[in-house]
């Protein structure tokens, strides 16, 4: 097998992300599998390499979420912690990129910059690190820490942390691992050794794993805000987005891509990564019955209430989900969904949105809830989808997409067996890898040479659940 053919067109980038929040996954379908066992996280692994997909990606959470004081078990509960998952996973794969969520406001710079470089040494360079952080006293309760620090400084801790983590990976150099016999010399006497000194972090002494493979692991980003796109065009290698209509798309793309220049770098240095979902079936028709009878399972009665009570911060138990929208108003700041960023601000105009538009269109609860959670992204037989892929990415609304499967652990092998042919066949998408390493899947230079964003330019990345 060999590479895309040079066609001159941009190639499609593919990922694959484990479903599981924000109620993506159909948990209760008789055809979903454990989604806490390892043998579901090793199919849906393989099935992406088979593909030829760039990285598996974890997304995660440092506290169960609560819904009126009950866990909210519409997501799914009780995942392994990331990092330990994807070592795993790196001894059963061989060339997939591994992504984990790692937690830049309750953990230290050292031991993720260990953990993460360990990774990379386990899967021959292949780790990549989704840089976020927490906004709620209520995650902080896991950690003794509560709300500690300042929204604003959550950021700036998330900018010095990777910095820090960055100075740690590079305190290695080529040729430190010496492994000399004769002179009795295993490694280099300086080795390691690194200070930082700075708002956040006061740390000194020597880092115990060599360089990774890579120099650095891959570093994605998810912010939306203009910070946060400040953040990516001068941080992250992948930035993950929440647009999946072109014309949206379009202009975040070019948005994100026109700051990278005052940073120094191209645009090809920057993968912008929408999440999408696909549905496919031998006919347009099928593909979208069956496209509808998943969104209806997605959004169910139980699962259209509870997001009414998270704009309106009142217990709506009562209200038909069939029914219409309340007619009473929002309760300022009652947090009826805890752990989770989904309608954090602005609740009253969400509200007075939603009235207008279940007025105009006649729509239930459950029918509004529908329609504004969005529905599948991608709908039709291979060939509709294989082209509507291509012309999202030939239409600068992406570099490719983070493809969430509403089915564990199966719910991409038909995409891996029907369209990703397709997009071989029009020279757009790889016939087999080209390199070992995640830089390599990405088109990114190895071992990065990084200029320090000077600190009053240091931008900060956008908060997650």
């Amino acid at each position: 097998m060999s590479g895309p053919e040079n066609t001159g067109r941009k190639q499609v980038h593919l990922a694959a992300q484990l479903p599981g929040i924000h109620n993506v996954t159909v948990w209760a379908d008789p055809r979903s599998r454990s989604q806490i066992a390892f043998d579901s996280f090793q199919h849906l692994a393989r099935t992406a390499e088979r593909g030829r997909f760039d990285f598996f990606f974890l997304a995660e959470g440092l506290r169960l979420r609560e819904h009126k004081g009950r866990l909210y078990d519409l997501d799914v509960v009780g995942r392994p912690e990331n990092l330990t998952q994807l070592s795993a996973l790196a001894a059963v794969t061989a060339r997939l990129g591994l992504a984990a969520t790692v937690n830049a406001t309750f953990n230290e710079p050292y031991e993720v910059a260990r953990r993460l470089a360990t990774l990379d040494h386990l899967s021959g360079g292949r780790a990549a690190w989704n840089v976020v952080t927490s906004f709620d006293a209520f995650t902080g309760e896991n950690f003794r820490r509560g709300g500690f620090l300042a929204e604003s400084d959550r950021y700036a801790r998330a900018a010095e942390f990777l910095a820090t983590a960055r100075e740690l990976w590079d305190s290695w150099a080529e040729g430190d691992v010496r492994a000399d016999a004769a002179a009795g010399a295993f490694v280099r006497p300086g080795a390691g050794r690194f200070a930082h000194h700075g708002e956040h972090f006061g740390i000194s002494g020597r880092f115990t794993t060599p360089r990774p493979p890579q120099g650095h692991p891959v570093i994605i980003q998810a912010g939306d805000s203009p910070a946060g796109r400040e953040f990516a065009a001068a941080e992250a290698d992948v930035v993950f987005s929440k647009y999946n209509r072109l014309d949206e798309a379009r202009a975040f793309y070019r948005d994100v891509k026109s700051r990278l220049a005052r940073y120094g770098r191209t645009p090809d240095r920057l993968k912008i990564l929408p999440t999408a979902t696909v549905v496919v079936a031998d006919s347009d028709a099928e593909a979208a019955a069956h496209a509808e009878e998943i969104t209806r399972a997605q959004v169910s009665p139980q699962t259209a209430i509870a997001h009414l009570e998270a704009v309106w911060g009142r217990d709506l138990s009562g209200y038909d989900p069939d029914g219409p929208l309340p007619d009473i108003d929002p309760v300022p700041d009652a947090q009826m969904l805890k752990g989770h960023s989904l309608f954090r601000r602005d609740r009253d105009a969400i509200a007075r949105g939603w009235r207008a538009l279940a007025e105009e269109r006649g729509l239930s609860i459950r029918e509004l809830v529908i329609e504004v959670s969005g529905g599948q992204t991608f709908v039709g037989s291979p060939h509709t989808v294989a082209d509507a892929i291509d012309h999202f990415v030939q239409s600068d609304g992406a570099d490719g997409f983070v493809l969430v499967p509403h089915l564990t652990p199966g719910g991409l092998d038909d995409f891996v067996d029907r369209v990703v042919p397709l997009l071989q066949e029009k020279g757009v998408f790889r016939r087999d890898y080209t390199g070992p390493t995640l830089r390599d899947h990405l088109g990114l230079p190895h071992r990065p040479e990084r200029t320090p964003v000077p600190p009053e330019r240091t931008p900060v990345p956008k908060e997650t659940p």
